[in-house]
């Protein structure tokens, strides 16, 4: 099985892809700044699911630390096959209130790491051949809403322009694109959500579970939300989330479900005919 190195793994959906990768067979490398809390996760994971699990302790907001990990993505002798790169960071404050240390450590989590993390992952990989490399972003970075979606707003447009840059050297690049996810890290995001739809929430398990369908089958764009009714979504959803549904890779996404519908309607009447003819026959 692939080796993971997820980042952001003691907590929120980190933790729920450390899980689920382990719970596949995968080994993996656990990176977080809590270096007690990231022992007793690789000691619970290796105990249930029997898997290798290492830990690098690492401050995704600390260049020397971003380096480290970056080093070992490089690694040739024990290679990494699948890099989540789940880095994150909200500041509440506004543009103008704010303190600029506290906006440029938000470029920092979500540009400057993810950047760096993809490019070391992305020369290894095609150096071999083979590998993945996926990118949690957020519907909120489909608005106009603060820093952080921003920040988010770039994760999805490089994804994408690395996908392109990927094509055929066996290496893919996926792009994360959930709604409002129910996980411990949401009470430190930026954006008040309270009286959102309930309709518009999504449990961590179901979340990671399609991700790595979708980076499994090689997509760009994952949208777990789309698992709702899309007609529902958009009716109840605050008009910011409303616009981030009608977006270009979002729409496009959209879409591409709506043919897969299609094309697989069509191929169940294609094989219910045919065995009417038969039995016609």
């Amino acid at each position: 099985m692939t080796l993971a190195l997820v980042t952001g793994s003691t907590s929120g959906l980190g933790l729920e892809f450390a899980w689920q990768l382990a719970g596949s067979g995968h080994d993996l490398v656990l990176v977080a700044r809590n270096e007690d809390r990231l022992a007793a996760v690789a000691a619970q994971i290796e105990a249930v699911s029997g898997v290798r699990v290492n830990i690098l302790p690492a401050d995704i907001s600390v260049q020397a630390d971003v380096e480290r990990v970056a080093r070992r993505l490089l690694d040739p002798v024990d290679p990494i096959g699948l890099l989540v790169n789940n880095t994150g960071h909200s500041v509440r404050a506004s543009f103008l209130e704010g303190e600029i240390e506290e906006f440029l450590e938000e470029v920092d989590f979500d540009v400057r790491a993810t950047l760096i993390l993809a490019h070391a992952a992305a020369t290894a990989m095609t150096r071999k051949g083979s590998g993945a490399i996926l990118n949690v972003s957020s519907m909120a970075g489909f608005t106009a809403t603060n820093l952080s979606a921003a920040a988010k707003s770039w994760v999805v447009i490089f994804t994408e322009y690395l996908a392109q840059e990927l094509e055929g050297t066996g290496v893919s690049a996926t792009v994360l694109i959930p709604g409002f996810v129910h996980t411990e890290s949401h009470h430190n995001a930026a954006v008040n959500m309270d009286g959102a739809p309930r309709v518009t929430w999504l449990k961590a398990p179901f979340v990671v579970q399609h991700a790595l369908k979708d980076v499994s089958a090689g997509e760009v764009v994952s949208i777990p939300s789309l698992a709702y009714n899309s007609e529902a979504l958009e009716k109840a959803t605050p008009k910011a989330i409303r616009r981030a549904l009608q977006s270009e890779p979002i729409a496009q996404a959209m879409n591409r479900v709506r043919v897969h519908k299609v094309e697989r309607a069509a191929a169940r009447r294609s094989v219910v005919d045919r065995l009417l003819r038969k039995r016609r026959d």
